[in-house]
């Protein structure tokens, strides 16, 4: 299994996923060996194509640094804090995090829009 290294200690994805929220917005980065690219790419598409399957997943999109850096972004949009807790918590899921390459970090976190007057709307 790929280690995880929360965004933020002191709130990591394993309490975050006790709020209940809605819609929430999943921020994933990866680092991990340029060697391992090949392998890191197919194991998070079939994650995704998991994910895909899932009550309450909406989308996901997954960017490469420029340059360089063999570091990866990707976010996915869920329903519910409840539907991403179920999908992140399934079995099926849990064993696939062990098809990533063992020079991979990831760092998830989870967001919600913000309403900014005359820019951004919630």
């Amino acid at each position: 299994m790929s280690p995880m290294r929360p965004m933020d200690p002191s709130f990591p994805i394993d309490r975050q996923i006790t709020v209940e929220a809605a819609p929430v917005v999943l921020v994933n980065l990866f680092t991990l060996d340029k060697a391992d690219e090949e392998t890191f790419l197919n194991a998070w598409q079939d994650d995704a194509a998991f994910m895909k399957r899932q009550p309450g997943f909406i989308s996901t999109q997954l960017h490469r640094a420029v340059g360089e850096s063999p570091a990866y972004l990707n976010y996915a949009v869920w329903e519910t804090m409840a539907d991403f807790r179920a999908a992140f918590t399934h079995p099926e899921f849990r064993k696939k995090i062990s098809a990533y390459p063992s020079s991979s970090v990831a760092s998830p976190h989870l967001f919600q829009k913000v309403a900014v007057p005359g820019i951004c709307v919630a």
